[in-house]
């Protein structure tokens, strides 16, 4: 008996052009949820958690302080030991100002995969999750609510990988 093989559902929002000038809240996770890039340390009542990153999340910090696309700014982000949220700002694009010929309606998709290409090369395999989760923020309660999240993100991590 044959098995049907699971279909992907596509998790972007329909014909949405993610070129388009906005602010993106932008989750990648590491593939099964691995600790690889880091460990919380510190707890609420001596001092501020905080992720003390590993070799790999290193590695991932250096490519996300030094990369980028001129028309994508990581505004924040966070480097979790099994995940990284950014919030990543698009300032609007025209067709003459595209890099390498990059499609118009994937500087999203492509700033993640420039990202995971070149931590995988220089980690010398994949640690990533097939693909990610994005979220468009819409205003600037939304913003304020990620920004927090995002700064809040290590208090909120236990020893067994799992957010309180």
């Amino acid at each position: 008996m044959q098995r049907e093989l699971p279909t992907r559902k596509n998790i972007r929002l329909n014909n949405y052009d993610y070129s388009s000038a906005g602010y993106y809240f932008i989750t990648v996770c590491v593939k099964d949820k691995h600790v690889v890039l880091g460990k919380v340390v510190g707890d609420a009542v001596h001092s501020v958690p905080k992720v003390d990153l590993s070799e790999y999340g290193n590695i991932v910090q250096q490519i996300l302080e030094n990369g980028g696309a001129p028309c994508i700014k990581l505004e924040k982000y966070i480097i979790m030991p099994n995940h990284i949220h950014m919030i990543l700002i698009v300032s609007h694009v025209e067709k003459w100002d595209a890099v390498d010929s990059v499609p118009y309606k994937s500087l999203i998709p492509t700033f993640v995969r420039a990202l995971k290409t070149m931590a995988s090369k220089q980690i010398g395999f994949s640690i990533w999750q097939r693909s990610y989760h994005d979220h468009i923020i819409r205003d600037e309660d939304e913003y304020r609510r990620i920004w927090q999240y995002i700064d809040e993100n290590p208090a909120r991590w236990t020893e067994d990988g799992y957010f309180i």
